[in-house]
């Protein structure tokens, strides 16, 4: 069975679901070259795929579903992003095989990405976010399975709470967005600042969770406490000072995670879950999921969706619609689902590619050795292979990697490589089993879902890799999930004592590079000392010589 979801609005997407397995998930923007990008899924779809049948534009698509519930006219799943073509498209491919398009609320996809991508039987499922359509209490729930009824009791959301068990997800709790919306208080910040939060540089909230580490938390938190509703912050005319930034940035900061935890706290103690699951945009604050193991010590195991923004929408409604739906059983992920969905490049394509640059580059055959001797060296290396991560977060498919024991390595990487702020850290990827030596939790965070603090007698080992607080947002990698990556991280720990690297994603302000003329392009133009093929094993350098500027 075949179901393609499809994302429109913003962080345009779409997904091929296979037998209940995501086979592919793309981005609109990895193409466009410019974050959060405005647009219809269906139409990107559509078009990336119309060079090529190998993923089945027609025949063999059983399903189609938009995970992202909003009003809109008979026969179209949104009128403000519809283009009527592809609508038709669609249409022609269902009425083959009799079946329908599936419209499927905003917080129900969140929360099905979440706890379908997990292993848990069951579990309480939090999805965080600006704001979304849902479904209000008390509206038929045969309303999901027909997309042309639509319900009187929708209502607007950024809080919801569910519980999941074996192929069913039960909605708990809706809390309406005028009473608590974290993401709209974030975005208002950035916003107020003149920091951005979406098309075409995509959001710094990232940044304002780095600069709360360095922050007075006192100095705003009351004022943010009394502001997570729909409204607009005014910061009293405070100006754009890294310090005065930093303030905010740190009240911000402890508001969220304290009026979070003031809302969570009583499901967690009616429940008494074992497993957490949480989706939605607000879940990328990986500090404040980092805290929940501390807040509550009964919570066991806490999985987060691999792509909680609204990227991922494509994905949760086609997981619901396989198995909440059409009732089909639960896959079992052999660790943790693998999030690099993006579309493989064949050998010869990225051959052909690095031929066009002939006359900047020099190519040479390489091993995982020589990577690893390099990095030692404190040469920066960007590496391409596999396919693309899904997700904000780069996991050494399309990474920079680098020697976390280095002491200049952060403001180098900061200053020459991402032209980004001096206080912006770095993550380490470390293989699973070290975790326990390092770090003061032994958990799994696969997608850099949390912050956890360094053991204090070997954060000195590791100085590009901590935060200024002491901390980092780990990505522990085991061999199932990334077996070159996890390799690679080996053998650098086996010649050097560190089974960890820095790794950022493989950009320049611009999205993750998606293909290899992408990777190429932003190499020449950062001061990265190498670039890595790994699949193809070729080294790719600078000809001094020719024109790389």
């Amino acid at each position: 069975m075949k179901i393609i979801g499809f994302q429109s609005g913003h962080d345009v997407s779409y997904c091929v679901l296979e037998n209940g397995i995501p086979i592919l998930h793309e981005e609109y923007e990895r193409f466009l070259r410019k974050k959060e990008p405005i647009g219809d899924g269906l139409k990107f779809y559509f078009d990336i795929n119309s060079f090529s049948n190998s993923h089945g534009i027609d025949d063999d698509v059983d399903y189609f579903v938009y995970g992202n519930h909003g009003t809109r006219p008979r026969g179209n799943y949104d009128n403000r992003w519809t283009t009527p073509e592809y609508t038709e498209k669609m249409n022609k491919i269902l009425d083959k095989k009799n079946k329908k398009l599936y419209i499927i609320g905003h917080h129900q996809s969140h929360a099905a990405g979440a706890f379908y991508s997990s292993n848990f039987d069951e579990a309480l499922i939090i999805t965080i976010d600006g704001m979304g359509n849902e479904k209000g209490e008390g509206a038929s729930e045969k309303w999901f399975d027909d997309c042309d009824t639509i319900s009187a009791r929708d209502i607007t959301t950024a809080f919801t709470v569910w519980e999941g068990k074996d192929t069913k997800i039960k909605r708990l709790k809706v809390f309406p967005v005028n009473e608590i919306t974290f993401g709209h208080l974030w975005d208002s910040t950035l916003k107020y600042f003149g920091m951005s939060n979406g098309y075409p540089y995509g959001s710094q909230a990232g940044t304002l969770m780095a600069m709360a580490s360095i922050g007075d938390s006192t100095k705003w938190y009351d004022y943010c406490m009394s502001n997570f509703s729909m409204g607009k912050p005014n910061f009293n005319g405070v100006s754009n000072d890294e310090k005065n930034i930093c303030d905010v940035a740190a009240g911000l900061q402890k508001a969220t995670e304290d009026k979070f935890k003031e809302y969570i706290t009583p499901f967690i103690e009616k429940y008494n879950p074992k497993n957490l699951c949480f989706s939605g945009g607000v879940s990328l604050n990986s500090v404040m999921l980092g805290k929940i193991y501390d807040w509550f010590p009964n919570v066991e195991n806490i999985h987060c969706d691999p792509i909680p923004y609204d990227g991922g929408l494509c994905l949760g409604s086609a997981y619901y619609l396989y198995h909440h739906i059409l009732g089909n059983p639960r896959t079992k992920w052999d660790g943790s689902p693998s999030s690099s969905l993006g579309r493989r490049y064949d050998n010869n394509i990225i051959k052909k590619t690095l031929d066009n640059y002939s006359e900047k580059i020099v190519v040479e055959k390489c091993d995982d050795d020589k990577i690893v001797d390099l990095l030692d060296e404190q040469n920066i290396i960007s590496v391409f292979g596999g396919g693309s991560e899904s997700g904000r977060r780069a996991l050494g498919n399309r990474s920079i990697l680098a020697d976390p024991r280095s002491p200049d390595m952060k403001n180098m990487i900061n200053d020459k490589v991402k032209h980004r702020q001096w206080f912006r850290p770095f993550a380490p990827s470390i293989i699973r089993e070290e975790v326990k030596n390092w770090f003061d939790k032994d958990i799994d965070s696969p997608y850099m879902s949390f912050v956890l603090k360094w053991k204090e007698e070997v954060k000195d080992k590791v100085p590009a890799v901590v935060h200024l607080d002491g901390t980092a947002r780990l990505q522990t990698v085991t061999e199932n999930y990334n077996k070159w990556y996890y390799n690679l991280i080996k053998k650098f720990g086996e010649k050097t004592g560190v089974p960890i690297l820095l790794n950022t994603s493989f950009n320049d302000r611009e999205p993750i590079v998606e293909t290899p003329e992408h990777a190429i392009d932003c190499f020449l133009k950062t001061n990265i000392d190498y670039l890595y093929f790994y699949d193809i094993g070729l080294l790719t350098s600078k000809n001094k010589l020719g024109n790389n500027k």
